[in-house]
């Protein structure tokens, strides 16, 4: 279930089901978590935020910046993507 505000596609295609054991949320854009360790993203993508999002498996925890989002594998690797023009993503372990 989502709600708040839209103008910016927050709630457009948002997934619906069960499944998911994390969201994170950010301004504009949003990722879930599912139980099967793939990530969901929706939202705005002005900025990136949702491009080079991950497909494969193997996630076990998800963050959001406001341009950015962030997933830990379960082999301890960081996975990040969006917006860049402020290092957020340069800089990952």
């Amino acid at each position: 279930v989502t709600w708040g505000g839209t103008w910016l596609g927050q709630r457009k295609d948002a997934p619906t089901g069960a499944g998911f054991v994390a969201i994170a949320c950010a301004a504009r854009h949003n990722v879930g978590l599912r139980n099967d360790g793939t990530v969901v993203t929706w939202g705005d993508v002005t900025d990136n935020q949702r491009n080079d999002a991950p497909t494969s498996a193997g996630f076990v925890a998800i963050a959001c910046g406001c341009w950015h989002s962030v997933a830990l594998r379960n082999d301890g690797t960081v996975v990040t993507w969006g917006e860049d023009f402020q290092g957020q993503r340069n800089d990952a372990p």
